[in-house]
């Protein structure tokens, strides 16, 4: 019985976003970004030879069809990604009013988001008082720290002292439709952050904010802090079925690399894995080679997004980029005949672009085991469409199957 792989670059767009002067970084518009794009003029220039050095090097991604992807999204050729496609590979629009994860991950699984998100100005203080009162009491503290837009590497490094003095959380946000809680997860304690957001996240969802994030930290004033792999996201829980609950009620096994439980709130969800993105690259090994007949593995690989693309680090993504690149090689190399394996994004994050926020782009599909071809443009619900159909089990959502 044939089974599916979905898998998530997070923030691997290929740019050509048709509204994307509607969505800013700063005062600048996303038009114009092109995080793979980019990435790979920069290498081609000598501009990111941090750890790595010449053109962008995607053997397997660009074998499927990737560099074609990213010149048919934004009209403009991929430096060192030439390759003539082997797979079935397009280039996919949102629809969804929304460059976050929530957004593009529900559509993908077949759910265009019905609502507009809430986002908290960029201003000082972000929060209303209400919600920053309930923050407080939740937390069993006089206040909070923080209450703005920031980087969370920044905001700890900024606030870490002060968390530490007084107990207070840090709070903060960003272009997102995010609540995120930072604390020491030994001082404060990671239980108690958990439970923190645990708490707070209904107010917050009854307002359509997305997610409330808990980010545990370690260390100290003299060493530094540095973010744990304990984040978790509270997210709301999608309003109607996605693939994942389609395949669940079909009887099959839905098994989630990464946060894809925490983005899903566990709805159609069997087992999950989490840690770094090395990790998560060991357990898509193994599940290629247990998973059911007939499952579904739906995986996120977040570190381009969280370590480079918000920090701009157009090396770091790069490398990043290319170890990918090669670890799949051998993954792909061990699925079986009928197996699907699908690659994706769930929005764009162009190191290059002003700003620290997420980038209004189109995103690559790139399909593993199911011939090759051109599908030209599709839709971000034609995914989730595409790979019921390759299980066998009925689509409930807007999109049409590609296959």
């Amino acid at each position: 019985m044939a089974r599916a792989f979905l898998v998530v670059l997070d923030s691997v767009g290929i740019g050509g976003a048709p509204d994307a002067d509607q969505f800013f970084n700063r005062d600048l518009p996303d038009t114009g970004a092109n995080t793979l794009g980019h990435i790979a003029e920069a290498c081609a220039d000598g501009r990111a030879e941090d750890g790595r050095s010449g053109p962008l090097k995607m053997p397997n991604l660009d074998a499927l069809g990737l560099g074609a992807a990213a010149e048919l999204a934004s009209g403009q050729a991929a430096p060192g990604l030439e390759a003539k496609p082997a797979g079935l590979w397009g280039g996919a629009t949102e629809q969804s009013p929304g460059k976050d994860t929530p957004s593009g991950h529900w559509e993908l699984a077949g759910l265009p988001v019905p609502w507009d998100w809430f986002f908290f100005p960029d201003a000082y203080p972000a929060f209303p008082e209400d919600v920053s009162q309930a923050a407080a009491r939740a937390a069993g503290t006089d206040g909070i720290l923080g209450n703005c837009h920031a980087s969370g590497t920044e905001i700890i490094a900024r606030l870490g002292a002060d968390h530490l003095r007084t107990g207070w959380p840090i709070c903060y946000t960003s272009a997102d439709s995010v609540f995120q809680i930072a604390a020491h997860e030994e001082a404060f304690g990671l239980d108690r952050l958990l439970q923190l957001c645990a708490d707070l996240a209904p107010m917050l969802h009854a307002m359509k904010v997305g997610r409330v994030i808990a980010r545990p930290f370690v260390g100290d004033v003299d060493i530094g802090f540095t973010r744990t792999i304990n984040r978790k996201d509270f997210a709301i829980t999608p309003p109607q079925p996605v693939l994942t609950n389609w395949v669940q009620d079909a009887g099959r096994k839905v098994h989630a690399v990464g946060k894809i439980g925490d983005i899903f709130s566990m709805q159609g969800i069997d087992t999950v894995v989490k840690g770094s993105d090395a990790a998560l690259m060991g357990h898509l090994s193994n599940l290629v080679d247990t998973a059911e007949d007939g499952s579904l593995t739906f995986a996120n690989f977040v570190e381009f997004d969280s370590l480079y693309g918000h920090r701009r680090d157009i090396a770091g993504y790069a490398r990043a980029l290319e170890w990918f690149d090669a670890a799949i090689g051998p993954v792909l190399a061990r699925l079986r005949p009928g197996d699907m394996m699908l690659f994706t994004a769930d929005h764009g994050n162009d190191p290059s672009w002003s700003g620290t926020d997420h980038t209004r782009e189109r995103v690559p599909v790139l399909v593993a085991g199911c011939g090759a071809g051109a599908l030209g443009q599709v839709a971000f619900a034609d995914v989730a469409a595409s790979v019921a159909q390759h299980l066998g089990v009925s689509s409930q959502g807007p999109g049409r199957s590609f296959l």
